[in-house]
This record gives C-alpha cells, structure tokens and sequence, in this order.
C-alpha cells in the first residue's frame, strides 16, 4: 500500500473555514475562556479538537507499524495546522512565546497561566458586584446597567449568576427613595429577571422625576415678633358701622345709617322692641 492510499489529502478549504471561524476573538489576554471556546467549537466541527487534548508522541519508522505510522502522520498534520491557527488568532506579543508550541503544550499552559488570572479577577467582580451602591445623583438605571455588566463579566469567567441572586443584590442596595417600589415589588410576588427589573425601575425613575418635591417642615410664621408679617385675615367690623335689617340703602358706603333721627322722640319707635 502506498503512502498516498494510507494517508488521507488535507483539504486546503477546510484549514481555511477554521481559520474563519476562529479569526472572530483574538486571544489579548484578558478573554482567554471566550477565545479557547471559539477554537474548540471550530475544531470540533472540522473533528480536530483532539489535538488540544491528546499529545502527539514520535514514532519509531524502523519498529512502528504502517498503521501507527498512519496515525501519526496525521496527527502531526492537524496539529500544524491548528497550531498555526491559534497561533493567527493571539496577539503579537502571545504570538512570540507559542510559536514553536504543539496544540496540547500550548493548551496546557495557557490555561494554567490565565486560570491564576482568571482567580484574581473573578474575585475581584464579585466583590464589586455585592458591594455595589449607586453613586451620587447617578441615575438608577445607569446602576443596574453596571451591575448588569458584572453579571455578564461573571459569566464569562465561568461562574454564572443566577437571575434570583442578581435582582435580589439589586434590589438590596437601591436608596431608600425606592423602599415604596420594593416593597411593591416584594408584595406582587413579582419574578422579574434583570433586564426587566431594569425596565421596571426606568419606569419609577421617570415617574419620580415628575413629582413636585415639597418641604418636610412648612416655614413657620413669626407672630408679634415685628420682623415677620402677620398672616392676613377679613377685617374686624366696628359693632356701631353694622348694618341692620331695614336699615337705609342710600347710606355711605362703609357707614351704616345707625337710629334715624325723630323730631318727638315720643313717635320714635322702641329699638330693641319697635
């Protein structure tokens, strides 16, 4: 059997479609776990992931069997060609120190030098995320939008949130202008997750910036004191200028015409008893 029937042709379009696949996260340092995902989904469609986790081991061509032969040859043509896509896909300066690197060595030791980061950082998020109070005069919104950015962060360092937990921290750390909105919340049994917990709170947000704000204490009025004015009231009628019934209309204004005058006081009649 010749070399040619044993050893299958690469197929230059399907190193190709891999690198397309891989080319859309490049390795800077910081998004190891997003990078090595894409490679192993690429590398999985094209039936390469085996590289990264299988080391390739030389054969001796005097002692081995055509068939280990085979096998070998094969392994060393995927892994150059994942080695090479990995190796396209990582920044320049990570590009200098893996070069020369197999798959599985370079594999090996990228995921123990990025899981110590990844401890550090992750450690990091969470307490960010649990300590997190709006800042001053920042807007609610913008508050959960950060919060929201540590869920995701978390997620992505391979610890995910569950929803439950992030409203619950967020609801925990609103100001006590929002203990009304929470206590409705709580009450209604509502089940929201955080991006309609989001929408929830911009909703109270607009609807408390609409409402007039007024004093706790009302300013109270100094009285007899001489500096402040005395609240105003209807004046005091004098007993004398009252107006009675049937009294004179064509008196003058703000006078009233009192007891008409009687030339024989005898022909007057009684006030009190006419």
């Amino acid at each position: 059997m010749s070399s040619d029937q044993s050893v299958p042709h690469s197929n230059p379009g399907s190193a190709t479609s891999i690198l397309s696949l891989c080319s859309k996260v490049t390795l800077d340092g910081t998004n190891y776990n997003d990078w090595i995902r894409n490679i192993k989904m690429a590398l999985r469609f094209e039936h390469k992931e085996y590289v990264l986790e299988t080391e390739l081991v030389d054969v001796d061509t005097e002692t081995a069997t055509p068939e280990e032969i085979a096998a070998y040859t094969k392994h060393s043509d995927d892994a150059t060609k994942v080695a090479c896509i990995m190796i396209a896909t990582m920044n320049p300066e990570l590009q200098r120190i893996y070069e020369d690197y197999w798959p599985y060595e370079m594999h090996k030791e990228l995921a123990e030098r990025f899981r110590k980061q990844e401890r550090i950082e992750r450690r990091e998020v969470v307490k960010a995320f649990t300590n997190s109070k709006p800042k001053e005069g920042e807007s609610i919104c913008a508050h959960v939008q950060r919060m929201h950015g540590y869920v995701e962060r978390l997620r992505k360092l391979e610890m995910p949130v569950h929803e439950d937990l992030a409203v619950d921290v967020v609801l925990n750390f609103l100001p006590s202008s929002y203990d009304q909105f929470t206590l409705a919340y709580h009450l209604n049994n509502n089940q929201a997750n955080l991006a309609e917990l989001h929408c929830m709170l911009r909703t109270a947000e607009d609807g408390m910036k609409g409402k007039a704000v007024l004093p706790v204490n009302p300013p109270v009025l100094a009285i007899g004191s001489g500096k402040g004015k005395k609240r105003k009231g209807p004046p005091k009628q004098n007993w004398r200028e009252k107006t009675y019934v049937g009294s004179s209309s064509g008196a003058p204004k703000g006078k009233s015409p009192g007891i008409p005058h009687i030339q024989n006081p005898k022909e007057a009649d009684c006030f009190y008893y006419k």
